[in-house]
């Protein structure tokens, strides 16, 4: 069997590398993790595959034309699953910047090198560029009703300004150049391996340290909650089914509001690690003034990538929290590494020759 090599931008990421990770563990692709390696970045989380033969890591930015095409041109890949991004809507707020070049002019690269690529190939059948996006493109709910494929566009913050932005490239370029594309939005993700800024790993480590669990405002914001696993699936799914020009919702229907999930985390935390005083984590809750363009609600209908594609989300938010929960408790020396920046010298040490 020829071999197939699939390319990953932002495989060392939280959802890239749960994607590298499926993709090692559960097909036989091969893999290039392509990663600049930001902040959140951490090839740790890969450590498990990292002595595969079928994976291989390159240190490139996106935003670098001249690697990317060189890349493209080394590996042959039959693919290219798009997830390098910055993602943090709180820091898109004080730097967006970085959002911008990230988010637009490297997306914007990548379709370059990937349809000058595309162009020479003998065969054209299998190659795909798939774009991983978020449903805070859409904008912000209100109490009822679900985002969907055909929902517009109406972006609130830097972030989800330019992850708007770069969805519009990517469908110029199968529009204007026959790009063979496809789109995913997905709802908020959790699970393993989740860089601690982030909502749940935040209020879990927090929990664990003695210190404040902040909530924004009153805690009634809304989100749909993806486990990262599941999500995974579906972006494999995406792109071995996906239909060319099409984008598919990835939403796991378990809207809770922050609250909620900060009482959950609380509640298991009981139960798993209760404190010597016995008291509930419950009681270092508390609230902040909420942060701006605090969109109140996101829901996601998965109908299409459900029907079309038979993708089905194994973990509920009761199974895939406790899961979570358990994960960090189990995995306090990641955790550790993380939060002192050893994780940043393991990287140099392992990497700086390459």
């Amino acid at each position: 069997m020829t071999q197939q090599t699939l390319l990953v931008t932002g495989g060392a990421g939280f959802i890239g590398s749960a994607v590298v990770r499926q993709l090692i563990n559960a097909s036989d692709y091969h893999v290039v993790n392509i990663d600049v390696l930001t902040y959140a970045g951490n090839l740790e989380s890969l450590k498990s595959i990292s002595d595969n033969p079928r994976y291989k890591f390159e240190q490139v930015d996106i935003c670098d034309k001249e690697n990317i095409a060189r890349i493209f041109a080394e590996y042959q890949p039959v693919g290219i699953l798009h997830l390098a991004a910055e993602s943090h809507v709180d820091r898109s707020i004080v730097g967006p910047g970085e959002f911008i070049q990230t988010n637009i002019v490297g997306t914007y690269n990548l379709l370059e090198c990937a349809r000058e690529y595309y162009s020479k190939l003998t065969d054209k059948s299998q190659f795909k560029f798939v774009h991983i996006s978020t449903d805070e493109v859409f904008g912000s709910l209100g109490e009822t009703g679900y985002f969907s494929e055909t929902t517009a566009y109406d972006p609130r913050s830097p972030y989800s300004a330019s992850k708007a932005s770069s969805d519009m490239l990517v469908r110029a370029w199968y529009h204007t150049y026959n790009l063979p594309i496809v789109i995913t939005n997905c709802t908020n993700n959790y699970g393993p391996y989740h860089f601690p800024e982030k909502l749940i790993p935040l209020v879990i480590n927090n929990a664990l340290a003695g210190k404040e669990l902040p909530i924004y405002g009153k805690g009634d914001n809304i989100r749909d909650w993806l486990y990262v696993d599941d999500h995974a699936k579906g972006i494999i799914l995406a792109y071995e089914k996906g239909q060319l020009g099409e984008s598919y919702c990835i939403g796991g229907h378990n809207e809770k509001t922050n609250l909620e999930v900060v009482q959950t985390i609380c509640k298991i935390l009981d139960e798993l690690q209760p404190k010597a005083d016995a008291k509930s984590y419950l009681e270092q809750i508390s609230y902040v003034t909420d942060r701006a363009g605090h969109d109140f609600r996101y829901a996601m209908d998965p109908s299409k990538i459900q029907n079309d594609l038979g993708w089905q989300a194994e973990e509920n938010f009761d199974t895939g929290i406790r899961k979570t929960v358990q994960w960090y408790l189990d995995n306090q020396e990641w955790v550790n590494h993380i939060l002192s920046g050893e994780y940043q010298s393991w990287i140099q040490q392992n990497y700086s020759s390459r």
